[in-house]
């Protein structure tokens, strides 16, 4: 008689107590499932929309923001403070100071990936690292480009997340010598290999982008023959040439770099497994 009216006893503070409050755990709230890097120089670091006045010298943007383009409350970017901040064009804005920054392919990418996957995705960070007018040499280990992409690659996963991709586009300042282009493959291949084990990743998905310009025609085609002949697991590589350019000859136009990113996540959801494709 006494263990049942324990037991009775219990069950009645068990209901009457009331719930416990569960705090939010800011770093799930935080939580960026899929990272992505976006390196190499101008063309990743966006230059559609900009214009250079060829009286004064001066590059403006024209500040048009496609619709691909537009902030999307899953989209986030690596700032140069290394913090997350909703991501908007340019991307990279604080990265790139040097140059006028408008336009590139990484708002377009991400927001084809959550078109198509947003339940595999989930939340989308971009890590700007791009600089215009950078050979490949100068993205060797060790060097200051590659050390400031990698701390930043690293800094990305400090509140949970994974990378997912490399996203390359670089090489036009390597078809002003006959030299770089000769060596551009090896230099390459060198670079993707130090990234991987680095970020300890030794089969992290990269995709780079061929060519779409540069400064020597016979140059550009030998850089283009290295980038299409890369035969590396898990590198994937799209080809940008034929969109179409800027009145310098050299730059992605803003509707290029749409296309561009959506080329790019077409080529991303190519690894992922074929049953949530």
């Amino acid at each position: 008689m006494l263990l049942f009216v324990l037991v009775l006893s219990l069950v009645a503070q068990a209901c009457s107590a009331s719930p416990t409050t569960q705090q939010p755990n800011k770093k799930t709230d935080q939580h960026l499932k899929s990272i992505f890097i976006l390196a190499g120089q101008s063309n990743m670091a966006g230059r559609g929309g900009v214009v250079n006045d060829t009286t004064t010298g001066i590059a403006t943007c024209d500040g048009v923001v496609p619709p691909e383009c537009r902030p999307n409350p899953s989209v986030f970017r690596l700032n140069v403070n290394l913090t997350w901040v909703k991501a908007s064009e340019p991307l990279h804005a604080d990265i790139d100071v040097e140059k006028t920054n408008g336009i590139g392919p990484g708002m377009a990418f991400a927001n084809a990936v959550l078109a198509n996957h947003s339940s595999t995705v989930g939340q989308i960070g971009l890590v700007p690292c791009a600089i215009g007018g950078t050979n490949i040499t100068q993205w060797r280990r060790g060097s200051f480009l590659y050390n400031q992409m990698i701390r930043r690659a690293k800094a990305s996963l400090q509140n949970g997340g994974s990378i997912r991709a490399l996203l390359w586009y670089q090489g036009e300042s390597d078809t002003a010598s006959r030299e770089d282009a000769l060596s551009y493959k090896n230099r390459l291949e060198t670079l993707f290999g130090d990234v991987r084990l680095d970020l300890q990743s030794p089969d992290l998905p990269i995709i780079q982008v061929a060519l779409a310009s540069g400064y020597e025609a016979t140059l550009i085609e030998i850089v283009r023959e290295a980038q299409l002949g890369i035969d590396l697991l898990n590198v994937r590589t799209v080809d940008a040439k034929g969109l179409p350019l800027e009145p310098d000859g050299l730059h992605l136009t803003t509707p290029a770099q749409v296309e561009l990113g959506k080329m790019l996540a077409d080529a991303y959801l190519q690894f992922l497994p074929i049953a949530i494709r």
